[in-house]
């Protein structure tokens, strides 16, 4: 993350997580309280390891790092916006040819598995085919890797394509309510072809009008 960036996302989180200082201490500034919450975020250190890294106790991390998700969810929700116009739909295919070299693709669609602490009583929903306890995290990307559309949460015993098969996506998709552009030619060719969502080969092989999925050529 740059400096700017990071200083964005100090203005923008300061009036929900700044603290005033007491007459017993001072407050934690809201840039350290992000650098926490960063921290964890990217590495999964417990809160032991950045209470030793940082100096702030674990009880407070723990509230720090609850406290900003919740903020950062709030300011930055509407930075992911999911194309609903056949023109913006273009703009992004446009994107992919540029820098790619790959005609009429309109996302690039994947899942990771996110580690967690296995809740009580479910040991058999969040086991993944990795061995290790999980939610997953299904995004389709644009060329330049920002979200276009993200579903966090479902167990992680669940593949890929049943994550996708469950989402609003995958509901637009096959109601035809995305808004995407009709099929046309590729360019310098007269050959039509649909616009299309890349993906490797843990979600279903489709064709339509609107929609074809590609599995990854091993």
């Amino acid at each position: 993350m740059s400096s700017a960036d990071f200083e964005k996302l100090i203005r923008l989180i300061a009036p929900k997580v700044a603290k005033k200082d007491t007459k017993f201490r001072s407050a934690i500034p809201v840039a350290e309280r992000l650098a926490i919450t960063l921290r964890f975020s990217a590495t999964g250190d417990s809160f032991s390891s950045l209470d030793y890294l940082t100096g702030v106790s674990k009880q407070s991390i723990s509230s720090i790092v609850m406290n900003v998700c919740r903020a950062l969810i709030q300011v930055l929700k509407s930075c992911i916006k999911l194309p609903s116009t056949p023109q913006e739909w273009t703009a992004v295919a446009a994107d992919f040819e540029r820098r790619w070299q790959f005609s009429h693709c309109i996302g690039a669609m994947d899942g990771k598995h996110v580690e967690i602490e296995c809740p009580p009583n479910s040991v058999s929903d969040f086991i993944n085919y990795k061995g290790f306890f999980s939610i997953v995290l299904l995004a389709l990307v644009d060329a330049n890797y920002n979200f276009l559309f993200v579903d966090i949460g479902c167990q992680g015993r669940i593949s890929d394509g049943g994550v996708f098969k469950h989402t609003k996506l995958h509901t637009l998709l096959n109601s035809k309510q995305l808004g995407l552009p009709p099929i046309a030619s590729l360019q310098s060719s007269n050959f039509l072809a649909p616009y299309v969502i890349v993906a490797d080969d843990a979600f279903a092989l489709k064709k339509n009008y609107h929609e074809t999925l590609f599995p990854s050529v091993q």
